[in-house]
């Protein structure tokens, strides 16, 4: 399965928003603006693109002034994200806990916190938690022409288990 996510609501989570309005700005257009903490609701990770459970935060979308956008996810032990790439690539920054991560073709690489994954862009990847222990990381990831993933197979457990 190949999937094309596309659209301005995306964020680096790769979940489409409730809605792409940003939040209401403090001052005017030209000052700096405050989101405040639990001003969008957590999602669920989906089934197609995730494996166990997974938790997005979406963070802040991409604009046209930064045209990243920002999610802290957090996977349960065992959980883990389906291959993928991005087209404008993708940095991690591990948060806490202990996290895999896999490039096509490479070995299985153990993750801790501070650690920071540079995911270029259209190499093919997956990463999530280690299999006893939950991962978050802040996912900050770059659109072009309005998409910023392409989804493709889940991980078998003999690909997530190989190290």
């Amino acid at each position: 399965m190949k999937t094309s996510l596309l659209g301005a609501g995306l964020l680096a989570a790769m979940l489409p928003l409730g809605s792409t309005e940003a939040a209401e700005p403090v001052g005017p257009a030209d000052a700096q603006q405050i989101k405040r903490v639990g001003s969008q609701p957590s999602q669920t990770g989906p089934a197609d693109y995730f494996t166990g459970r997974v938790r997005v935060d979406h963070v802040w979308q991409a604009d046209d002034h930064l045209n990243t956008s920002g999610a802290m996810v957090t996977f349960e032990p065992g959980a883990r994200s389906a291959w993928h790439t991005h087209p404008a690539g993708q940095r991690l920054m591990i948060v806490s806990g202990v996290g895999l991560t896999q490039q096509w073709g490479k070995g299985v690489q153990e993750l801790h916190p501070g650690d920071v994954v540079v995911c270029p862009p259209g190499v093919k990847h997956w990463h999530g938690a280690a299999p006893t222990t939950a991962m978050s990381h802040l996912a900050v990831t770059g659109t072009v022409d309005g998409k910023n993933v392409e989804w493709m197979e889940k991980v078998s457990d003999v690909q997530y288990n190989a190290r």
